[in-house]
Order: C-alpha cells, then structure tokens, then sequence
C-alpha cells in the first residue's frame, strides 16, 4: 500500500523537533533515518508495525531527564523502550513519538553480598545480570525465556517471571528501588537497598506499569546465593487435561518446586526439531524441577514422583547429570524461536487458578476447532500462567482477524474461571480493548487517576494499556 506523502509542514515540523533533540543531547544518540528507524517501528508483536517519528538513545538518567522535560515542553507523545522483546506491542511506537531507548545504559554500578543487592542500570539485559556475579555464587532470580535479550528495563514495565518465579517470585519480588525520570524530566529515587523502605511504597505501582507513569534508568536487584543443587524431572502424558490435573494436585499437596512448566504435543515436536533435547513422543510433558541439598532433592522428587504414577504418565524421566539437566531445560527455553521456524504465531498470556488448568485447557482445544486454527501451549504451570500459541498464516487474508478472535475468546475465558488478562507480557495494544471485560468503568477510572498524576499530559506510553475510547477522552 502507497503511504501519504507527509506535507512540507508535517516535514518541517519533524526537522525543528530533531534539531531540538540533538540540542540536549549528542548528535549521536539519535535515530532519524528512513533504514535506522526502521528497527524501531515494531517489538515482537510484529503483525503491527508504525515508523516513530524519531528515536533517542541516552547513555545516563541526566540525558533521559533532558529528552524526556523537551518532549514535554513541546508535547511530543514518547514510547520507552528496552529490548524490543514486548509480545503485547508494549514499545510499538506512532508516528509522532519519539521512542526513547536504554540499549545503552548497561553498567554495574554496585554489589552487596553482605546486604544482597545488585544496583544496575535498566538497559542490561536479564541474563547478563546474573552472568555478572554467578562467578561468586550468586544469581538473580526471574528469567524469562526471553532472557538473553530482554532488559531489566522491559521487565520492570511488565512484571516479567519466568520458569523459577513459582518458588523465587516475579520482578516484583525481586525490585527493592529504583530510579525514575517522569515525563516533564524530573529524577525520582523510590525505594533502596532493603526491602520497605521509606515513604509511601509505590513500587508495585510502577513497576508492571508499562511505562505509563516513567523511564526507570536505575534498579535495586535483590540477589540470591546459588541453591546446593538443583534437579528436574520430565513426565510425558497421554493428555494436556491430565498433565494440568497432575500440577494441580502437586500444588494441592504444599510442595514448592522450583518450576513447573508445560508444554503439549505441537510445542514438543517443534523444540525437539528445533534442540533435540531428546523430548519423549506423548501428547503433554512436564518438567519440573527442585532445589536444595541431594536429600531435599531427593525427597522432593519422591513426592512429585508418587502424585504423578496416581495419573499414569507415560514416561517419567529424571536427571541424573549437569548434562541431562541443560538437556532437558534446552527445549523448553527455545520454545519460542522454535516455534517460530515452523508457523506464524501469536503468543497469549493469561493467568488463571491452577485447579482449573484442566477445563481451560480441554476449552482451548475445543476453540481451536472452531476456529480452525493449531494451539500450542508452553507456560509456567506452576503459578498458572498460560501461553497459548495461536498458528496462523499471516500471508492468508482473515487469519490474523481469526487469530485475534481466537486470542480475545481464550483470553475471556482466563477471566471467566477467576484469572486475567496477563501474567507478565503486560496489556500493551493487544489487550487494551479488553480490560473492560476484567474492569468495571470505576476500576479503570481509578488506574487512569495514577497516570493522571505522573504524566498529566498522557504524553507516556500513549494509547497502550487503557481501552484506547478511555485513553483518548483523557489526552483530548
């Protein structure tokens, strides 16, 4: 499709708004060309897709201040953005923003075994967090399968978990303070080293907030020495339903495994062409992992291991090596990536109550056939976080329409059966529409009065989060 060519004011305007820019901040750190900009016109929601108006890369909190107080002061709209890695279309910019990045605020700026925090610029990406100090027995706890590249930025904005977050907590759990610019480019301290810190605890409202209320630059990190050891073991199933009731009874019965993912028959086929991770051939697996001494281990598994054989598992496979362990976990980790050499796909995110994994799960196959389109599902089952993969072919006319239905049934359903829209991916653009179907119109009102005090001018993160007929009464 031809795009309108943009009038000599439109154009003129855009020169006058990058001449400004490059007046607070070093020619360098912005993006205006046509190829450069281009890797900035989606995140991993890729179905959408818009050019931004120009693209900022500070390199410390000061030059995030400064681009942040211009673009108020002449009311340019801005999109932050860490890593691009957003499934919802949380960084998925307009094309009057500007989108303002923190690729390149990566520094260490201090460790504390004694006090176990880690305080990090908010660029630096989530493996490379604890690949700072695993040398000395430490780690950071939420990993997302996006690991090796989201940033710690991303997963603030989201509230990111990962496989461990059943036993270690989400980002929430393991933010103790960060440092903010809000968008007229004051600097905020909020939170520290320790965990309830002074005044008024606004970390839990900022962080999941998708970047709606601030840029974080900076974040306080608890930190956690390395478990003795830890241990997974695989369990194949004839069924989803009966590998969703398994979890739930391991839950049911007070033990805490480190993790509890889940993965059916198309994922495993995908992983296993993709890491051949040596997957057994069955329509639902397992894995399940624990931690602590041999004897914790030992025991925990035992446990696990009585509550399976109750649901005859076709195969039940523990690690006895370092090596079999990578094995077993290097499947589930490239789940996504695999999935992606094979179809086109949209990857959900709704959490719901673990007993009910079984209906949810036998009611997404069911959708499945009504719309006729392929479901793979991988997710933290632990803490019934669902990720359904919705296949679709994006060059065929009506599928990605199918698609969304699909996504929009499925995501209802999460909320029918006591759950929610989202369990880290955030709301973004995917799910805007949907927040009336989990909110009534006081609930909202309420969130959008928190915004109303951060950015008053709803210049942050615009049309994301909030139904987009409520965000724009608000910004008219």
């Amino acid at each position: 499709m031809d795009m309108p060519i943009p009038s000599a004011e439109i154009l003129s305007r855009r020169a006058d708004h990058i001449a400004a820019l490059k007046s607070v901040v070093p020619a360098d750190r912005v993006i205006e060309d046509v190829i450069g900009l281009r890797a900035y016109e989606c995140d991993a929601l890729t179905a959408y897709r818009c050019t931004p108006l120009a693209v900022v890369l500070p390199c410390n909190t000061e030059e995030v201040a400064a681009v942040l107080k211009l673009c108020h002061d002449r009311g340019i709209p801005v999109v932050p953005r860490g890593a691009g890695t957003s499934l919802a279309g949380g960084s998925l910019p307009t094309a009057d923003a500007v989108v303002v990045g923190v690729a390149r605020l990566t520094d260490v700026l201090e460790v504390d075994y004694d006090d176990r925090i880690m305080r990090i610029q908010t660029g630096r990406t989530n493996l490379s967090v604890t690949a700072a100090i695993e040398e000395d027995g430490w780690f950071y706890a939420p990993d997302p399968s996006s690991q090796l590249a989201c940033a710690i930025s991303g997963n603030i904005g989201m509230n990111s978990g990962g496989a461990h977050c059943l036993k270690y907590g989400v980002t929430v759990n393991n933010l103790l303070g960060l440092r903010m610019v809000l968008m007229d480019g004051t600097i905020i301290d909020l939170g520290g080293a320790h965990m309830d810190a002074g005044d008024i605890d606004l970390l839990p409202v900022v962080c999941g907030a998708e970047g709606q209320l601030g840029i974080v630059t900076e974040a306080t990190l608890r930190i956690l020495p390395k478990p003795e050891g830890a241990r997974p073991v695989m369990v194949a199933f004839g069924s989803s339903a009966v590998a969703g009731a398994c979890v739930s009874d391991i839950i049911q019965a007070g033990i805490v495994p480190v993790a509890i993912e889940f993965m059916d028959r198309p994922c495993i086929e995908a992983c296993e062409a993709f890491a051949k991770a040596g997957y057994p051939d069955c329509e639902a697996l397992l894995i399940i992992e624990v931690e602590g001494s041999d004897r914790e281990i030992d025991h925990q598994l035992a446990l696990i291991r009585e509550i399976a054989e109750r649901h005859n598992p076709d195969e039940i496979r523990e690690s006895r090596s370092a090596d079999e362990s990578a094995r077993i976990w290097l499947g589930r980790k490239s789940a996504f990536g695999a999935m992606g050499q094979i179809n086109d796909y949209m990857c959900l995110d709704g959490t719901i109550p673990v007993s009910e994994l079984p209906y949810v799960l036998e009611r997404i196959g069911e959708l499945s056939k009504e719309y006729g389109l392929g479901v793979a599902n991988v997710f933290h089952a632990g803490d019934g976080n669902m990720h359904p993969l919705i296949l679709f072919d994006a060059n065929k006319p009506g599928d990605l329409e199918r698609c969304e239905a699909m996504g929009a049934d499925i995501l209802c359903l999460c909320i029918e059966v006591g759950g929610c829209l989202t369990g880290e991916h955030g709301v973004g653009i995917e799910k805007r529409d949907l927040m009336h179907a989990q909110f009534n119109a006081q609930d909202l009102e309420a969130q959008m009065i928190v915004k109303d005090v951060f950015d008053p001018k709803w210049l942050l993160n615009a049309a994301k989060v909030f139904p987009l007929d409520a965000s724009e009464a608000r910004r008219a």
